[in-house]
């Protein structure tokens, strides 16, 4: 059965996110960030909770990390830490400025009774850069996480890792330019990675979604999925279309404050895989945490 006629099944995920209560534009340090553009936090806000409703409509649980003042994009949870089979590698930022983010997941993760959290020794910015793939990580590397990191992801995780570079700025993140459809498809916009690179997704995933650059622009590859619903930027309308032909349920979502940053949906959230035969005290399937 092709991807295009292939029958499509919701699972339960796990979530992680971090309200936006402190979000704003202050420094710059993606070509999406302008200091001087006016931001409203008040509407920030309300689209993140929107996206947060959508997530539980649907039947995934999530969970909250506290926003710390003097952290603006801790909203952008992805970027916090990489977990499979509860196994937590907690993320590693490049600029000084979101480096506090990182010993804030890492208290979270801790006092949640996940029992393997690992503090990175090298640059990564968790699932900006790395993509679960099945078995495998795609990872990203370019602009924000240093090459080195895909190793220690390799041994931290116990997964595969498929090294990917990016060329194109304005897709700083891996998860700008490419988002994980289910355990064996992924879509992709040609023109953020190296020629090397590009070779290699057409070897691997020669049926993947190619997606033009107008949508790529407005971040319709920052998506998350359950499998069958496809959560996007709603200004992705050609991508919708694309992901229909396919069998996926696009669910649209209007983040454009938190644009102004250089994230939409899949910034602000963190998947949490857990390991088939036990997950930490505290977390039960479908359970519906609103607080950390």
């Amino acid at each position: 059965m092709t991807p295009h006629r292939a029958a499509r099944t919701a699972t339960p995920r796990h979530y992680l996110m971090c309200p936006p209560t402190h979000f704003d534009v202050t420094y710059e340090i993606n070509p999406w960030m302008n200091p001087a553009k006016p931001v409203d936090t008040d509407l920030a806000v309300q689209q993140w909770e929107e996206l947060r409703r959508l997530y539980l409509e649907h039947g995934h649980t999530v969970d909250l990390v506290e926003p710390l003042p003097g952290l603006p994009d801790m909203v952008f949870a992805a970027n916090g830490a990489t977990v499979v089979d509860d196994r937590v590698l907690i993320a590693r930022f490049r600029h000084p400025e979101r480096a506090a983010e990182a010993p804030a997941y890492h208290r979270w993760f801790t006092d949640h009774g996940y029992p393997h959290v690992h503090s990175a020794a090298y640059v990564n910015e968790a699932e900006g850069d790395y993509m679960v793939l099945g078995d495998t990580v795609l990872a990203g590397t370019g602009f924000r996480t240093d090459p080195r990191a895909h190793e220690e992801l390799r041994r931290v995780l116990g997964r595969p890792v498929v090294t990917l570079r990016l060329v194109d700025p304005r897709f700083y993140h891996l998860d700008t330019a490419l988002a994980v459809l289910s355990d064996t498809e992924i879509m992709y916009y040609p023109g953020a990675f190296s020629a090397e690179s590009l070779a290699t997704l057409r070897a691997l995933h020669p049926d993947a979604l190619l997606v033009d650059e107008a949508d790529a622009e407005v971040f319709g590859l920052n998506a998350v999925s359950d499998g069958l619903r496809v959560f996007l930027p709603d200004t992705a309308t050609k991508l919708a279309r694309q992901l229909r032909g396919r069998g996926f349920q696009p669910v649209g979502v209007d983040l454009s404050e938190l644009l102004k940053a250089g994230g939409s949906v899949k910034c602000c959230t963190l998947e949490i895989r857990h390991h088939r035969a036990a997950r930490p005290a505290g977390h039960e399937a479908g359970h519906r945490r609103a607080a950390a």
